[in-house]
């Protein structure tokens, strides 16, 4: 299952990460998951939350502006050689990985990193083709 993951441009600034974060505390809205990647002036936030819609009509009426696009939740052998598993599954199917992040919470036994593809459908229906878990929800 496909899952809504919402990016923000965030200037390089003091006190710019607090701005989406306060909205969506102030909206009740739990942050499942998250990654900020740096550039020289700008950063981008990737959240995962409760409430992807919410939260996205939340934002842009405080003025963020908020792109949305499908990620899929990957469950993951915790272990030596699972990742390499899994993307030897990925390069068999020739499947592109445009970014990669490790999801907070775990699932007994395995990590669960979150992937955005350039064809999300195609890499879910591969990797449940081969036995590879694909998280249908991501809660904290």
């Amino acid at each position: 299952m496909k899952i809504h993951q919402l990016s923000l441009f965030l200037e390089n600034k003091p006190r710019h990460l607090r701005v989406p974060t306060k909205v969506l505390a102030d909206a009740g809205i739990n942050i499942t998951t998250m990654s900020l990647a740096d550039g020289k002036e700008f950063g981008i936030l990737r959240l995962i939350v409760q409430d992807w819609g919410q939260a996205k009509e939340a934002l842009e009426k405080a003025g963020c502006a908020v792109k949305v696009s499908e990620v899929v939740g990957i469950e993951v052998a915790d272990q030596a050689g699972g990742l390499d598993r899994l993307l030897a599954s990925i390069e068999e199917a020739d499947l592109n990985i445009e970014y990669v992040y490790s999801f907070t919470a775990r699932r007994g036994d395995k990590a669960v990193l979150v992937f955005r593809f350039t064809e999300p459908d195609r890499a879910i229906e591969v990797l449940r083709s081969k036995g590879i878990s694909v998280a249908t929800e991501l809660e904290g």
